[in-house]
């Protein structure tokens, strides 16, 4: 076997106690399967393993690894948005030290954002021999090549090595120009049959999500917020696109081999250009599929024609990236919108017919108590079907990682402290207020959220009872946290 593909198993670290409940989404690694499609095109011998579907330990995983034998083991620790990639740093470095110990004649290397944004410092920390920095498309290719031909070294672009002791790197290689170029992600190697939705994404029918499956019709994002970390894996801010044909052979490929009709629009941005929304769904109309879709959009980016071309498509949720209730606050991290118009964009969107998942974060760098509860409240005016609730944090290859080494400021001890969910979650202080009173505020956001008699109504109204019994079921569970200062908090609110 040329190489092996592995999601490494972090989900019980990441999301806590919260993964026994089975509250979050389980989806399938996007990268790396476009990954394994690519190799296996160029004629490469692939396997693609998925511990975190399968429930395997690290060191269950290792020892699959071992039993291939494959020239290389890499490692995908990536994902198509911020909070995808840092927190499962610590379950891949401990995968890769088991392999190391039972399997050391195996090449070992680590893709994904967190790797791509600190690559030297992955490769020094880690148990590891490589780690790529890009995409991977070119990179993987050039070095399985070096390997088949028995070389110490690699040219290989985009690749951080060591040699006679000194860690080393190639350039970066442009990025893939035209994306129809690669085949279809190989879902075919993966445990199609394991993957499921996020609950909110099935209030519908909160029993029916799975199967599950992802789609992906662009990469990388144009715009450039301080707290995203997304275009570490691209080098700058951009997008580039896949036709809308090969878009829709990929629904179509789901709905037919695995009866998918819960799908996630992994886009950065997918609602952004109406020209080519308006396409998509046109087309994803004509086949007359019964699906329920998501995805990622701005509140400057939509219109009306857009919104009613998704929701007849089968996009039920749109995603906004609200952030903060306080314009000073948005101006300080570059989040170019206008904050005016949100209610003109929430009543479009009902207007459409869809539901919101809102997106909200507390801690960012203005933030003080009075502009985190302007957030709360504009969460509780838009009472959006959904709400994710964040506590603010310094991804490495955001301009506000870099912003906080500058300062000094603190960040976590390890990399599962940047795990929203964790008990070890350590946000990042603000100007006027501590780690522990955003992690507090964010928690306490949440419960407001939830419990709020208005939500509850507008549940009922839309999805029924058993959703609201879910969703209060949901609310009960209180995160353990190491880092809180709620009890203060807490005197001050009321």
């Amino acid at each position: 076997m040329d190489v092996v593909l592995i999601k490494p198993g972090s989900q019980q670290q990441v999301y806590g106690e919260l993964n026994a409940f089975e509250l979050t989404a389980l989806e399938p690694p996007l990268w790396a399967a476009l990954l394994a499609g690519h190799l296996r095109r160029q004629g490469f011998s692939v396997a693609l393993l998925d511990a975190e579907a399968e429930g395997w330990s690290h060191e269950r995983t290792a020892e699959q690894v071992k039993e291939i034998g494959p020239l290389l083991a890499v490692v995908s620790v990536s994902g198509s948005n911020p909070s995808a990639s840092t927190m499962n740093m610590s379950g891949a470095g401990i995968m890769l030290q088991h392999l190391k110990r039972i399997a050391p004649g195996i090449k070992t290397l680590l893709h994904g954002l967190h790797p791509s944004a600190l690559p030297e410092r992955t490769l020094s920390e880690e148990a590891v021999d490589f780690v790529c920095q890009g995409e991977g498309f070119f990179t993987l290719s050039g070095l399985i090549e070096g390997l088949r031909a028995g070389a110490a070294e690699s040219d290989a672009p985009g690749l951080w090595y060591r040699k006679n002791g000194r860690i080393r790197s190639n350039p970066r290689p442009p990025l893939l120009k035209d994306l129809d170029a690669l085949p279809m992600a190989a879902w075919d190697l993966l445990p199609m049959h394991r993957y499921r939705a996020h609950n909110w994404h099935c209030f519908d029918d909160i029993r029916r999500r799975q199967p599950y499956g992802v789609l992906w019709t662009s990469l990388g994002c144009p715009y450039d917020c301080t707290f995203c970390c997304i275009n570490a894996l691209f080098g700058r801010p951009g997008i580039r696109y896949r036709s809308p044909q090969r878009v829709v052979d990929d629904i179509a490929f789901m709905v037919e081999n695995y009866g998918i009709r819960n799908i996630k629009i992994m886009d950065e941005l997918f609602a952004l250009k109406e020209s080519r929304v308006v396409d998509i769904c046109d087309r994803i109309i004509a086949r007359g599929y019964d699906l329920n879709m998501w995805a990622y959009a701005r509140v400057n980016t939509v219109t009306p024609r857009m919104l009613d071309k998704m929701k007849r498509a089968g996009i039920n949720w749109v995603a906004y990236g609200f952030e903060s209730g306080s314009r000073r606050v948005l101006e300080g991290v570059n989040k170019r919108y206008n904050p005016d118009s949100v209610a003109d964009v929430v009543r479009m969107t009902y207007d459409a017919g869809l539901y919101i998942g809102a997106n909200f974060i507390f801690g960012l760098p203005d933030d003080d108590f009075d502009s985190m509860q302007d957030t709360l409240a504009l969460a509780l005016d838009i009472n959006a079907e959904w709400a994710n609730f964040n506590p603010t944090m310094a991804y490495p290859g955001s301009r506000l990682y870099q912003e906080a080494l500058d300062h000094r400021w603190e960040l976590p001890d390890d990399w599962y402290g940047y795990s929203q969910y964790a008990f070890d979650s350590l946000p990042l202080a603000t100007r006027h207020l501590t780690a522990g009173q955003v992690l507090s505020f964010r928690d306490y956001a949440f419960r407001t959220y939830f419990e709020n008699p208005r939500y509850l109504d507008k549940i009922k109204e839309r999805f029924g009872m058993p959703t609201v019994r879910h969703i209060r079921g949901m609310s009960r569970h209180r995160i353990k946290r190491k880092h809180t200062q709620f009890e203060a908090l807490a005197a001050k609110a009321a």
